[in-house]
């Protein structure tokens, strides 16, 4: 390497780090040195998640929680400071958009922020590199063994008891629950795990779809291919977070089921009241 390629690198790396500074700002820094998250000695966890990394991610999406989507969050204060808890939403919006902004609002909470670590979907890191940049952001496929060996450490999880089948569903049926899975509830019981319920509202108009072309999904190896805007709009996104709810253990999968039940009757309650709160819809 010759002097000028040096001095190329040189100027790269110095713009690099103006950039990062322009975007990680004071409060990003701050709300992250909270944070209560070890890391190796190469900056990373046993997971992927990068202090580094979390920081560019975060003050990205904070701009979008700030001033795209006007987020709006209410009962902040209900989510522990420390310790294990699963935070357990409604989904929507055919991309990610709920759990990048519950994640936010998590990171920046006044109360005592948390990495809360977002479970995905097993499609999202089969693309080039957004494997590896969701799970330096905190990112983690949404396998019961992984989730298991988070609790054991005190994680912050945020669990979408629908799946795909709230994220992918069509605009005609908004905000109309899906089916919920049984297994958040057999990891908050056997696990000893408070659930913090989450309603969402206006992730369901930042993706309308009208229309989903399951043969084209199926071709891609994609959950869905929905006819929507090609880019989120700008609605506005209020989250409200219910009080921490703990669960004793039960015989049967019935009883596991009425517990479920309960949860999603109260995440049905906080998404009436978001509906109610919204000021408008964009």
């Amino acid at each position: 390497m010759n002097a000028a390629d040096v001095l190329g690198a040189l100027k790269n790396f110095s713009a690099k780090e103006e950039i990062l500074r322009r975007l990680v700002t004071p409060e990003i820094e701050a709300a992250v040195a909270k944070i209560p998250k070890p890391v190796g000695s190469f900056g990373f966890d046993a997971w992927g998640y990068n202090e580094d990394q979390f920081k560019v991610g975060l003050a990205g999406a904070k701009w979008l929680y700030d001033h795209y989507f006007k987020v709006q969050a209410f009962g902040l204060e209900h989510i522990p400071r420390n310790g294990r808890v699963l935070i357990v939403p409604n989904h929507s919006g055919q991309l990610p958009m709920d759990g990048v902004l519950i994640g936010v609002a998590c990171a920046t909470n006044p109360n005592g922020p948390r990495a809360a670590r977002a479970m995905i979907e097993r499609f999202f890191p089969t693309v080039p590199w957004l494997g590896n940049l969701l799970n330096a952001w905190g990112g983690v496929i949404g396998d019961p063994v992984n989730c298991v060996k988070m609790l054991e450490t005190d994680e912050a999880i945020i669990v979408f008891p629908e799946g795909v089948r709230g994220s992918g569903k069509l605009y005609k049926d908004r905000y109309q629950l899906q089916r919920f899975g049984n297994g958040f509830m057999h990891l908050a019981i056997n696990h000893k795990t408070p659930i913090v319920p989450c309603g969402v509202v206006g992730c369901e108009e930042t993706m309308p779809a009208v229309f989903n072309i399951a043969p084209l999904a199926k071709v891609l190896g994609i959950p869905y291919a929905p006819i929507a805007p090609p880019l989120p709009l700008p609605a506005r996104v209020v989250l409200n977070f219910g009080e921490p709810i703990r669960f004793k253990p039960v015989k049967t999968e019935e009883e596991v089921t009425a517990q479920v039940e309960a949860v999603k009757r109260e995440i049905r309650r906080l998404i009436d009241k978001g509906l109610k709160e919204r000021p408008s819809l964009y």
